[in-house]
């Protein structure tokens, strides 16, 4: 089976293409690098472009007999959204069109697309189910929801059969300590703990702590990035047995407080990290925490490293061995 892997140099899509590869599968990787990393990639055929470069799509459909694609390629970031949704509109959601065009063009017919929970919004009910409504509060949210829709309407007019994987806060890094997770800027709180670990930050900022939650600060569900990447893994599996489109929350369905993650890091580190508190950010739910019952049934799915301290320890061997991304490994 080849499968072509959209974004796979970047944090979750190289992570896949690493299992994916271990899995005995042939990969084909497109990034345009605005993210990514070629060091994040072992071996797999790789094209430097954008989606929006339709004549590359089909030199890669030309030259590859591709069963599935995954397709992580998108601008993620909540706060940049807002302050440029266009940006969001042009690339994630156009930039899907053009892929989606193309695969039907070519007779690809099956698609992984990553989503995310951003899509619910502040949600009513928690734990948050597959069918909990859907009002995202910021663009990246509407976007992703825009393109599981595309995704849907392309099911019924042309065969296209996708599986949407919402996931909630994808956190670690390789259990192995070849690839882990390199932002710049870092947006995330796990890697933004352990730079202040590491001496890079001075604090982490928490984003308010009169949230109604036991501690005051938001609460979320981190799933390990490799358990991630087998649900993509699996998520190809069943489409290629059952021809049939699905959607699928994915996390753990534990959640952890801001202070908690911050505790846990102290713990795995040994290193005592200051913190401040400042002004809530906009569109911030107080608890995300993932109903993720479906995946684990339909696809079979049981997550191999759920306890934050796996996940927090896993991504603390990556940084200080990579205390400044994929170019500065210290010496072993």
């Amino acid at each position: 089976m080849t499968i072509l892997v959209t974004g796979g140099a970047g944090y979750i899509g190289s992570h896949t293409v690493l299992h994916l590869k271990e899995q005995g599968e042939e990969v084909v990787v497109l990034d345009n690098l605005s993210r990514g990393h070629l060091d994040a990639l072992f071996e797999a055929p790789f094209y430097e472009g954008d989606l929006h470069d339709e004549k590359l799509l089909d030199e890669i459909f030309h030259t590859y007999d591709i069963d599935a694609v995954i397709h992580f390629a998108a601008s993620s970031q909540v706060g940049e959204s807002v302050e440029d949704p266009l940006k969001y509109y042009e690339n994630n959601v156009i930039g899907t069109f053009h892929l989606i065009r193309k695969m039907v063009q070519h007779n690809v017919n099956r698609i992984v697309f990553s989503s995310t929970a951003a899509i619910y919004g502040d949600p009513e009910f928690i734990p948050v189910g597959e069918t909990n409504a859907t009002i995202p509060t910021n663009p990246y949210g509407e976007t992703k929801l825009a393109i599981e829709k595309m995704l849907q309407w392309s099911d019924q007019a042309y065969g296209l059969k996708s599986v949407s994987l919402r996931y909630f806060n994808a956190a670690g890094a390789d259990p192995q300590g070849r690839i882990g997770e390199d932002h710049d800027p870092e947006t995330h709180l796990i890697p933004i703990v352990l730079q202040v670990a590491l001496g890079q930050r001075e604090q982490v900022n928490i984003f308010g702590d009169d949230y109604p939650t036991e501690d005051g600060t938001c609460i979320r569900d981190y799933i390990h990035v490799m358990d991630l990447a087998e649900a993509h893994y699996l998520a190809v599996k069943k489409l290629k047995e059952t021809n049939e489109s699905a959607v699928y929350n994915l996390g753990n369905g534990q959640g952890f407080s801001v202070k908690q993650v911050i505790e846990t890091c102290e713990r795995v580190t040994g290193v005592f990290i200051p913190s401040t508190v400042s002004f809530r950010r906009t569109g911030d739910p107080a608890v995300l925490v993932a109903a993720s019952d479906k995946a684990r049934g339909e696809l079979k799915w049981i997550p191999q490293y759920p306890s934050l301290e796996a996940i927090v320890s896993h991504a603390w061997d990556w940084h200080k061995s990579y205390p400044y991304g994929f170019q500065t490994k210290l010496p072993t």
